[in-house]
């Protein structure tokens, strides 16, 4: 199989970032498959772009390369980062993206410093381009990760969002939202336990049981189920609970049981 590297920015389409990446790419290793996984996490938004590839990452094939930058220290001393986890590779930035990775047993990960495997001159403020790019276009193309730079003990972690206990419940935030307004929290089904018995809390509003899938909820009016990425969900039919509830990152959920 061809080696595959999936991209995440928060670049954007509008200007030409994302193709020069993968044309660097494709110059060091033209069998490369590369697959957009999004280019519109907000700006700067680092625990977005962590987000997204946790719930991502585990569905490509064994061996993929996860290439990944919002690199709001582009030019800094932050070091750039390749990573080895369980049976996928993470390049970019060492600022938290990685942080679900780093929850893996067994991980490894270099400091990308070998000057054989970059771009020169490299700009302080296109890494993607000079140092990311080159480097997973490197290991797709069976360098090592051993060989572009020394390892690093200590990568930097994010401040994980999760939840907590109360009663007999668990209390936890919204994380995001996607484009249809759904409000993403940090409520996982496996603190749950299954989907009956529950009933959930947020911006002052009680939403009732959680419904199968979004044709179950009522016509503008917030309710919850559990989404695709095993996340608590608050979703409006037809709408967008985003605007309903003003729901932005940080806001409290409630679930407790009925």
């Amino acid at each position: 199989m061809p080696p595959i590297i999936t991209l995440t920015t928060d670049f954007g389409l509008r200007d030409p970032f994302v193709g020069v990446m993968k044309g660097v790419i494709l110059a060091i290793c033209p069998a490369a498959r590369l697959v957009d996984l999004t280019h519109e996490i907000a700006p700067q938004d680092v625990l977005g772009g962590a987000l997204a590839l946790e719930s991502s990452v585990r569905f490509f094939p064994p061996g993929t390369i996860h290439l990944a930058v919002v690199d709001p220290g582009v030019g800094s001393a932050r070091r750039g980062l390749a990573l080895r986890a369980r049976d996928y590779f993470f390049v970019g930035p060492d600022n938290g993206l990685f942080t679900a990775a780093l929850g893996e047993r067994g991980w490894s990960a270099v400091s990308l410093e070998h000057p054989a495997y970059r771009l020169a001159p490299v700009s302080p403020t296109f890494h993607g381009r000079d140092i990311f790019a080159p480097a997973a276009a490197h290991l797709a193309s069976g360098v090592a990760l051993e060989r572009l730079g020394p390892p690093v003990k200590d990568p930097v972690r994010l401040t994980w969002p999760g939840c907590r206990a109360e009663g007999s419940g668990w209390v936890g935030e919204v994380i995001g939202a996607d484009r249809f307004g759904n409000l993403i929290t940090s409520v996982t089904a496996p603190r749950l336990g299954g989907t009956s018995g529950w009933i959930v809390e947020i911006g002052g509003r009680s939403l009732g049981s959680l419904a199968g899938c979004y044709a179950d909820g009522p016509e503008g009016a917030p309710a919850a189920l559990i989404g695709s990425s095993g996340r608590l969900e608050v979703f409006v039919r037809n709408g967008s609970a985003r605007a309903l509830l003003g729901g932005e990152r940080g806001m409290p959920v409630r679930v407790r049981r009925s």
